[in-house]
């Protein structure tokens, strides 16, 4: 027979929603943290290849105009292609990392595991964003070590590094999202990579000052994000410059105001990203 008193001591405890606030903190630093895990799982094809890349860079070039021999702006050459390259690696990588993350989502349809969860679009771009910058400043920091072995590091102004670095792989995550989000299979992304970010940053001025170009090719430098970009992180280690440093600083900021304004519109509306 049923007993009514053995029921009477027990306790049933409903569950409530949890309270995220106006931002959800947990979310965006548990997405933050994914984005982080998924290229430090391969650190040998996320990190340790591209400085490979980078160093094969500097022997090459070194080894073809003479070490020592070819000075420019009073360096020695590997002295001056060294920003060059680390501040190209950076921004390559952090480029990488959100277009790869977020395509191959698209591509596998497991998209909609990112955005399912309670996270604003707002949320999702920062989250997503600051894996990029991650990436591309561990790339850079370990570029540039492994490169003082064969050029010496001058350090000029670290405050111009610290922000051309910070706002060079910002600038290049953001547009990573905006290429992802846009691209429906792998060959546009490498249409992307291959004929704009790649001949943008090898023209301007990597290997080279500016002012060895003909004059069509400066006037078109001063239209270039990624000219301003290079030109100030080079400035802060051999306080040498072909714009005037402050104006690299607002093309930077403008820029980056303007690819954040965007990314956050275009996951908003859930262009390409929702069905």
């Amino acid at each position: 027979m049923y007993d009514k008193s053995s029921t009477t001591n027990l306790k049933f405890t409903i569950p409530h929603p949890r309270t995220m606030g106006s931002t959800n903190w947990r979310g965006l630093r548990e997405l933050y943290f994914k984005e982080v895990r998924r290229f430090w799982k391969v650190l040998f094809q996320t990190i340790f290849a591209p400085v490979i890349t980078s160093m094969m860079f500097l022997l090459v070039m070194v080894f073809a105009f003479g070490r020592g021999s070819t000075i420019i702006v009073g360096y020695p050459f590997e002295d001056f292609l060294l920003p060059g390259l680390v501040i190209m690696t950076m921004i390559q990588n952090a480029f990488a990392n959100t277009s790869s993350s977020i395509l191959v989502s698209k591509i596998q349809g497991n998209i909609v595991d990112v955005l399912m969860p309670p996270l604003s679009a707002l949320e999702l771009t920062i989250a997503w964003t600051l894996g990029g910058v991650t990436r591309g400043l561990i790339v850079g920091l370990v570029t540039g070590i492994a490169m003082a072995s064969f050029a010496e590091v001058h350090l000029n102004n670290i405050g111009y590094i610290a922000f051309h670095a910070i706002a060079g792989c910002l600038f290049m995550s953001l547009a990573g999202i905006l290429t992802a989000v846009w691209a429906e299979k792998f060959d546009h992304m490498a249409a992307v990579t291959n004929f704009i970010v790649t001949p943008l940053t090898f023209l301007s001025g990597t290997f080279y000052t500016t002012d060895r170009l003909p004059d069509w090719a400066q006037f078109l430098a001063n239209y270039n994000p990624f000219f301003y970009n290079i030109d100030g992180f080079r400035y802060g280690f051999l306080g040498q410059e072909s714009s005037q440093p402050l104006i690299g600083i607002l093309v930077m900021v403008a820029v980056n105001i303007v690819l954040f304004v965007c990314t956050y519109f275009v996951i908003k509306t859930g262009y390409k990203l929702k069905a």
